[in-house]
């Protein structure tokens, strides 16, 4: 039978590369960052950035230029995620601050207008009479959106981030880091990422060109609080230049040095800026924009972003965390569903599951990767979660993600083959895709979705350990010098670390969460330890002493600072 349980059981593989250390830095960092394949320890400043050497910067420059000396009309367009109305954010404010007069932006309704620039939204930007339009975040596969909007007179530069297909839209001008040929050093950047290069590239264009007086060129170091949010937050990797960007970013929000919205959204997540990590950005700010983007309209988040007066962002933060509750609720409800038809179908076949399809008519079409998400992090098999189309009639849409060894756009693709017509159409990427069908449909689509993952063998569930800590080494120093050698995020992880432990103590706190106080099984400091979702165990049998992976925190609360274990996973089987 499929294991949904809160903490899963895996095969835990300690990192190669833990037998050596980087130097300079404290013991249990320099192993960890030599895991990471890192020699010495990164430099994280400025200065070390990446130049702006994308392709397509030069055109899209020359005619930023004519539009700013022209006080021509530009329209920011975006998408509704955090990268993306981070991204507008950041296009409006750094356009205004090099000499754009006459600034707007848009972002399409996921309900009305689907994703990316398309003829709908194109539709309703002509009553803004547009010179120029800047996608953000999208518009690498808007074909038709951009072709109608240059027939319409308008010009248009795409920034994005996204894979590009077999071939590109008819704009005046495309910056992208990961199309064909170009050679700029990390393909990893996120929409916001593209935006801050775009605008580091206008700022040496209008310098060499004399348009700024003594003094007056704008610094772009001061919206680095954005790119870190919006880079954190769409799960790009975190290659060394990202990691720069983050980090800069973080350390400007704990010096206070932040946007008013940015401060608001953390506040109202109940965070701490002096001590903000990249978690912070992940885990508390994002959802918080993205719920606006789920559920109601992304326009919210980006006004916050936008607010320069601290009363308005801490009543749009307020509106964006109310936003939030109302997705938790509508997710804890899709979520306690879904996971009764999983386990019901678990009861009725042999063995694992090897995926899931899951629908109820009732479900929240902006919650359904969450519920998807959920899923697949318990059942390690690809998901997708469905739900009636915004639109009503009897189309569904469905969203899809897969654990690491399954790429979900690739499935579809294949599906799609064996299957012409049974989707009505599909896209995304390696871990995460969307799709649309009619509900007549979906018991066909569940038949091929088995078929095709039937002939996948599934790897172990295996997860990569930086070892074990030593008594000494369980620490608020060691916890302090790891959260200070982040930023840590995708591929680039957070430190986790495998023992066995005696459990001392055991109790639920804040209704669902299991806080433990653990012992190191040779002996050693007792340290509090907690399993967020997982109270439920606190009155089944665990085993004694519990084989754990978890991270090395550091807890603050009501004044006192002291290490705590976040536990990650049971161990099942320990290699290395």
């Amino acid at each position: 039978m499929a294991d949904l349980a809160l903490i899963r059981r895996v095969h835990v593989k300690r990192r190669e590369g833990l037998g050596s250390s980087v130097s300079g830095v404290h013991p249990v960092v320099g192993r960890v960052l030599s895991a990471r394949g890192a020699a010495t320890v990164p430099d994280y400043s400025l200065a070390k950035l990446l130049p702006p050497t994308l392709g397509g910067l030069e055109a899209a420059c020359e005619i930023l230029e004519e539009a700013i000396r022209g006080d021509q009309r530009i329209v920011v367009v975006g998408d509704f995620d955090a990268d993306g109305a981070t991204g507008t954010a950041l296009a409006v404010r750094g356009l205004k601050a090099l000499g754009a007069a006459d600034v707007h932006w848009r972002v399409p309704d996921r309900f009305r207008h689907g994703y990316g620039l398309g003829p709908t939204l194109v539709g309703e930007l002509t009553d803004l009479r547009p010179d120029l339009v800047l996608t953000v975040d999208q518009g690498v596969s808007s074909h038709e959106g951009v072709a109608m909007a240059r027939e319409a007179g308008m010009r248009v530069i795409v920034t994005d981030h996204h894979l590009p297909g077999d071939c590109l839209p008819p704009a005046d001008a495309i910056v992208n880091p990961n199309l064909s040929g170009e050679r700029f050093g990390s393909t990893a950047l996120a929409g916001v990422g593209v935006v801050f290069y775009l605008l580091m590239a206008l700022r040496s264009h209008l310098r060499e060109r004399g348009r700024f007086g003594a003094g007056r060129e704008p610094r772009l170091d001061q919206w680095l609080d954005l790119v870190a949010l919006g880079t954190v937050a769409d799960l790009v990797p975190l290659d060394e230049n990202n990691r720069r960007l983050v980090q800069q970013g973080l350390l400007r929000i704990r010096a206070g040095r932040c946007l008013a919205g940015i401060r608001a959204l953390l506040e109202v997540a109940g965070r701490n800026l002096r001590h903000v990590d990249a978690s912070d950005m992940g885990f508390a700010a994002g959802p918080r924009l993205n719920a606006a983007g789920r559920l109601e309209d992304m326009g919210v988040g980006i006004r916050c972003l936008l607010a320069d007066s601290e009363s308005e962002a801490v009543e749009l933060a307020a509106r964006l965390d109310a936003l939030n509750r109302e997705r938790q609720s509508l997710q804890a409800d899709m979520q306690e569903a879904a996971e009764a038809q999983a386990q019901e179908l678990a009861e009725r076949i042999e063995g694992d599951l090897q995926g899931l399809c899951v629908f109820d008519s009732e479900w929240h079409q902006g919650v359904v990767g969450l519920v998807a998400g959920r899923l697949v992090e318990r059942l390690q098999r690809p998901v997708i979660a469905f739900a009636p189309a915004e639109s009503g009639g009897s189309e569904l849409k469905g969203s899809g993600r897969s654990p690491s060894g399954v790429h979900m756009r690739d499935l579809l693709v294949e599906i799609d083959a064996r299957h012409p017509g049974l989707i009505e159409r599909f896209g995304g990427h390696a871990r995460a895709a969307g799709l649309s069908l009619p509900e007549a449909r979906l018991d066909a689509f569940r038949q091929a979705f088995d078929e095709a993952l039937s002939e996948r063998v599934f790897e172990p569930d295996i997860v990569h350990s930086d070892g074990a800590l030593s008594a000494e080494e369980l620490s608020l120093e060691t916890a302090t010098a790891l959260a200070e050698a982040g930023p840590w995020g995708q591929a680039w992880p957070e430190p986790l670390f495998d023992g066995r432990f005696r459990i001392c103590e055991r109790r639920v706190v804040g209704s669902h969460h299991l806080k433990l106080r653990l012992e190191p099984e040779g002996g050693g400091p007792v340290l509090d330890a907690i399993a967020f979702g997982a109270g439920s165990l606190c009155h089944r049998e665990l085993p004694d002493p519990m084989g754990v992976v978890y991270e090395l925190d550091i807890n603050r609360w009501q004044g006192r600072v002291i290490p705590q274990m976040r536990i990650r996973y049971l161990i099942d089987s320990l290699e290395g």
